[in-house]
């Protein structure tokens, strides 16, 4: 009797887990289903709208020795027809163990060994050889490893902005900027479309000029983690990974996309950042064929760069 019970009871355990597998089963077909849509969706919203073909580029690089996977940002208008300097340089770091955030910015105006070229400005290496040899500079310069890159198409930028945030993004604008900008922008906290947000972090000139431009950057990362962090966004993001792919040449997949996006919407607080150089770490000079540039101690930037990323 008590074994034709055991047996009973074993069967409709088995039934319940049966029920509950197919359930999950269900359930993250579902997902999958809705997010391949809304992707697809995303793509048909940026239809038409990409002004550049995409290059595939080798990029021979891999995860730092502390886990983290660094993928190297390079901003750059993709209205030229002709390869550019990067206009911005930035790594992101992202360790998918402990889902944490940090990010590096490289001042375009700082001197380093270019593999192959000699000295020159950080930002000349993209020109020369692409992200490729961008990611052997910034190797052989600051021992950083490189798994990823993502070139941003600032047309891109701006159609991800509008997308995700119609009513705009937060920011404290500090001051009136309107020299050699599309559009002129008044003091005071406000709400930035796509546009709007481009020219404020791409301003650069007053008397901090990089330096400024730099730290706004770093202060829109940081208001894009806090204001994404929202339930109304996470379930847009397969579509806005649909809209901003046709408008970032990258390596990283889109489920790699999908899986790094979902984890920065869901960040909180600020991301840590760092700039390259250091205070206390470079020299302004003038290099006779280059221009002004940045001359820096690289023991001490690169020990600065060395424990950001082990923390």
């Amino acid at each position: 009797m008590r074994l034709e019970k055991n047996k009973k009871k074993k069967l409709r355990l088995k039934k319940k887990w049966k029920i509950t597998f197919n359930l999950l089963f269900a359930l993250i077909l579902g997902i999958m289903i809705y997010s391949y849509y809304q992707y697809k969706q995303g793509l048909l919203v940026s239809k038409g709208k990409v002004e550049k073909e995409q290059i595939n580029y080798q990029f021979n690089g891999k995860r730092d020795q502390f886990g983290g996977t660094n993928i190297l940002l390079i901003g750059s208008d993709a209205r030229e027809k002709e390869t550019s300097r990067a206009d911005t340089i930035m790594v992101v770091n992202y360790h998918p163990d402990k889902k944490t955030f940090k990010l590096i910015s490289i001042m375009r105006d700082t001197y380093v060994d270019i593999p192959g070229h000699g000295k020159n400005k950080i930002n000349t290496a993209y020109a020369y050889g692409g992200p490729e040899l961008l990611r052997k500079t910034l190797k052989e310069n600051f021992d950083l490893e490189l798994q990823y890159y993502s070139i941003v198409d600032f047309q891109g930028f701006i159609h991800v902005i509008d997308e995700a945030f119609p009513d705009g993004v937060k920011i404290d604008v500090e001051k009136r900027m309107e020299e050699y900008l599309d559009v002129t922008l008044e003091p005071g906290e406000q709400m930035l479309d796509g546009k709007h947000l481009l020219n404020y972090v791409r301003f650069r000139h007053d008397a901090v000029g990089d330096f400024g431009r730099v730290e706004r950057q770093q202060k829109v990362v940081n208001a894009l983690a806090s204001q994404f962090a929202s339930i109304e966004t996470i379930p847009k993001l397969p579509k806005l990974v649909g809209v901003v792919r046709p408008f970032i040449n990258t390596n990283l997949s889109t489920g790699n996309m999908i899986s790094i996006g979902s984890d920065y919407m869901r960040k909180k607080g600020e991301i840590e950042t760092l700039r390259i150089p250091i205070d206390g770490g470079y020299e302004d000079q003038r290099i006779s064929g280059v221009g002004a540039v940045l001359r820096l101690d690289f023991e001490k930037n690169n020990q600065a760069i060395y424990n950001f990323l082990k923390k």
